[in-house]
């Protein structure tokens, strides 16, 4: 599909805007916890579950996602998907019984995924060929913006009006998105449905030939390692830094990595390939885990190694369009990112906690290392592979 001259700037806008309502769909549970433990209290650990099932959905059902999309029509599927988040969020905002609110956020599960795979998807189809590095890297911010906006403004409003409001405040941004992307996208639709038949084998296949591919599976297995320790280090690290920077540190280093992404990511991208960007990234986190075992003390060592991260976060997202020219590749290209991610964001916070609880700050180092190194090793190997001529684009 060829590009296009001029890039949508608004529309893209509204698209991330969508990617900050999907990442709400975590950020209302995960900001306010002690909240939702004081109204579900007896829970006891299956409140877990309340953030931790819309991550299942995604290990399970994230390629199907990017294989559906091009057949229902990415207009429709997005649009559906928001409409979708508005209503269950609505419905949580009367804090249903447990196993309600549970059942609830499964089927928000089908509202994330589908936005996180239409979105980005768009995005790229609706960007110049000059610009696409840049809208691709802001897309990547998504989560990290969310959940800051959810901390400076959501925290106060439900000190003030109640859980419910966040909820509800949630359920009509989600509204006015729909409303939005309902005038704005073109009817006609900007991609072509996929009309190839649809079957149970042809899923499996397809997963197969996905995971296969060094072009559509690229982006995801890089992305398993990076997701395995962002938000296990956001959780975990704090706990290892002085008390009286520990504030600093928190507050600090999810904004490190928006502000690396947009900054020196969109520098190097002008003038490196995206998988370049993203093994310089691995490679940077990896030498800044390594020189905690010296600078354990100073804090903005611990800044640092999560600003590092926005490196691999907004290449990621830019590699997904270099690799994959047409629309339905990159779409299962998402839906393997989606897949992976949450699988790393699932289990990536119990292994970190279970090696510091055994090894202490040095079961930390050494999980990081690893996870980095496998990045690294990861991109190179299917770097070789791409040049190899070994294997199709398919």
């Amino acid at each position: 599909m060829k590009s296009p001259e001029n890039t949508s700037f608004g529309l893209i806008l509204v698209l991330w805007a969508a990617g900050l309502g999907a990442a709400a769909q975590f950020a209302k549970i995960s900001v306010i916890f002690p909240t939702i433990q004081e109204i579900y209290a007896g829970a006891g650990p299956s409140l877990g579950f309340i953030v931790s099932l819309i991550s299942l959905l995604g290990i399970v059902f994230g390629l199907f996602a990017g294989l559906i999309v091009g057949r229902i029509g990415f207009r429709k599927l997005l649009i559906f998907a928001l409409i979708l988040g508005a209503a269950i969020s609505a419905w949580q905002s009367t804090f249903p019984s447990l196993p309600i609110m549970l059942f609830s956020r499964l089927l928000e599960g089908i509202s994330h995924l589908s936005i996180v795979v239409a979105a980005p998807t768009l995005i790229v189809q609706l960007s110049a060929d000059r610009h696409r590095t840049s809208t691709m890297t802001l897309w990547s911010t998504f989560f990290g913006v969310s959940f800051a906006i959810v901390a400076w403004l959501g925290l106060p409003l439900v000190a003030k009006f109640g859980p419910s409001s966040l909820f509800l405040i949630h359920s009509a941004f989600m509204l006015c998105l729909a409303a939005a992307l309902f005038v704005l996208l073109p009817k006609a639709g900007i991609i072509p449905l996929d009309t190839s038949r649809f079957r149970l084998r042809e899923i499996l296949h397809r997963h197969i030939d996905i995971y296969r591919s060094p072009y559509q599976a690229a982006s995801a297995v890089g992305w398993l390692f990076y997701t395995l320790t962002f938000v296990s280090l956001l959780t975990l690290l704090p706990g290892f830094v002085a008390p009286e920077h520990r504030s600093f540190v928190t507050g600090a280093m999810p904004l490190a990595g928006i502000i690396t992404s947009m900054s020196l990511g969109v520098f190097l991208l002008r003038y490196f390939k995206a998988v370049q960007v993203i093994k310089f990234g691995f490679a940077l986190a990896f030498l800044l885990s390594l020189s905690l075992l010296i600078f354990q003390n100073v804090p903005w060592f611990y800044v640092l190694l999560v600003g590092s991260l926005g490196l691999v976060q907004g290449a990621s997202f830019a590699a997904i369009p270099q690799l994959n020219t047409d629309p339905q590749s990159q779409a299962y290209a998402n839906g393997a990112m989606a897949q992976m991610g949450n699988l790393g964001n699932t289990v990536g916070t119990p292994i970190l906690l279970a090696v510091t609880g055994a090894y202490g700050l040095n079961g930390m180092i050494g999980f990081l290392l690893v996870c980095y190194a496998g990045g690294l090793t990861a991109h190179i190997i299917q770097a070789y592979r791409r040049k190899s001529g070994r294997c199709d684009q398919s």
